[in-house]
């Protein structure tokens, strides 16, 4: 990578499911309803739902999972077990929960029992039930990246604006609190003005040639694959029937855009709270990339891609940085990462290099007490508990939609970038590139029918 070089050039068809029932949520009895637990409905019980949003959502009392959902049967069952389990570890009383399966959300959508979803689905799959979910009243957590395409989230944004309810993106990040601290530093303006910030973000490697194999009769193929085209199925590109490892789909552009928005979600959420740039983002963006030449994966590798923004403030993303996030100022520099943790055990974690999660040119910054009148950000303990907080107090939470979106923004135009040989000019407030018919023909993708949030219907 010629690093150098470049930084000196610088619904299924929601149509069948037209007259929903009038739904009250149970929020909105208060106090004295019959139960004052939030009923959630667990969509997609792959890795990241087994081992962080349904084991995060068990710690609180004011939760209750009451439905799970998956078209894999097998861990549709699993995930039922599990619940199952937690709540009579949790009670003593070995029926307290007999956790309802589905195989197709919507009809869980249907289930006026329930007052909220959690989608731990893959990439391609989180716009649309997130719209259908805001149709019926649900409020949601999400996780990211928020959509697969930009016309996707903003078909998403303003699904969930004109239906009032929660939503709250699965950037935990803003629950870390490291990335607060260094936030507060640079928004007080303790390493001076702000000029550079280096973002750490690994690629993925390519893969092997994959046969097609029989599909599962545990997997629902056709729906899993959803808006995308019709591919062989072929257990690397979807996901393990064994175990949660790492599943194949995230490194397959059809599904998602690698890390960029794998993790490029969390780093670009993280960095605009420093920035303070949550609402808006870059107004250019440029970028190489290596990308396999053969394989089933085929999301980017090794790269660089520098965004500009119109506060001076020039923000590079590249693997060969450490993974977090270094704010550069006149006065010094700060670095913030998750440390040694890790959503699931198979994330890409460098932990020796990631050991130290905050850090600064001159250590003493760190010790630096921010004042009574000074910018205090939000702060938080748990991002699933924020959630839960807001949808009693009806607040908006720490990562709501608007903000996941222009995160996610970043993230795709990013990787449009990628794909051209040049800089791109971007209008924050139009959501278009500037003037290049050829870059906004990749702002949305062609969607297969029934399925995909064009099909959605208000």
């Amino acid at each position: 990578m010629q690093r150098r070089k470049f930084i000196n050039r610088t619904a299924l068809g929601t149509a069948a499911m037209v007259g929903f029932p009038t739904i009250v949520p149970a929020h909105v009895l208060g106090k004295d309803a019959p139960s004052n637990k939030i009923n959630i409905g667990q969509i997609g019980c792959g890795r990241i739902a087994m081992s962080h949003d349904i084991v995060d959502t068990l710690n609180f009392e004011q939760a209750r999972i009451m439905s799970v959902c998956d078209i894999d049967s097998i861990r549709a069952k699993k995930a039922k077990v599990f619940v199952d389990k937690a709540y009579q570890e949790k009670t003593g009383k070995a029926k307290y929960m007999d956790t309802k399966i589905y195989d197709d959300y919507r009809e869980m959508l249907l289930n006026t029992d329930i007052d909220a979803v959690m989608i731990s689905t893959p990439d391609h799959w989180h716009s649309q039930p997130a719209m259908e979910a805001a149709l019926a009243g649900k409020d949601i957590y999400l996780q990211k990246p928020t959509s697969l395409t930009v016309r996707e989230g903003q078909q998403l944004r303003k699904a969930v604006q004109d239906a009032n309810v929660i939503l709250q993106v699965g950037t935990q990040q803003r629950a870390m609190p490291q990335f607060r601290v260094a936030a507060e530093l640079v928004r007080n303006g303790r390493i001076g003005k702000v000029h550079t910030v280096k973002i750490g973000l690994p690629g993925d490697p390519a893969g092997s040639e994959a046969s097609a194999m029989p599909i599962p009769s545990n997997l629902n193929f056709d729906m899993w694959l959803g808006s995308t085209p019709e591919v062989p199925y072929t257990e690397i590109g979807v996901h393990p029937q064994s175990d949660y490892s790492r599943p194949g789909w995230l490194r397959q552009r059809n599904y998602g855009a690698g890390m960029i928005t794998g993790w490029g979600q969390h780093h670009y959420d993280s960095a605009a709270w420093g920035m303070n740039t949550e609402l808006t983002g870059p107004i250019s963006v440029e970028a190489i990339a290596e990308f396999p030449k053969s394989g089933l994966w085929n999301v980017h590798g090794d790269f660089m891609v520098k965004h500009e923004y119109d506060n001076g403030m020039t923000v590079y993303t590249s693997g060969g940085y450490t993974n977090g996030i270094q704010y550069i100022g006149e006065d010094g520099w700060i670095f913030v990462s998750r440390g040694s943790y890790q959503a699931s055990a198979s994330d890409p974690v460098d932990l020796e290099n990631s050991a130290k999660s905050l850090n600064a040119s001159d250590p003493k910054l760190l010790e630096s007490v921010i004042g009574a009148d000074e910018i205090h950000l939000e702060r938080i303990d748990d991002q699933h508990g924020n959630w839960l907080e807001c949808i009693k107090t009806r607040k908006q939470p720490i990562s709501p939609i608007e903000k996941g979106h222009k995160a996610c923004v970043t993230c795709l135009i990013s990787d449009i970038a990628m794909q051209f040989d040049r800089k791109l000019e971007w209008d924050n407030d139009k959501e278009l590139f500037v003037s290049d018919s050829e870059a906004n023909a990749m702002l949305h993708r062609e969607q297969r029918k029934p399925y995909g949030t064009d099909y959605v219907t208000r």
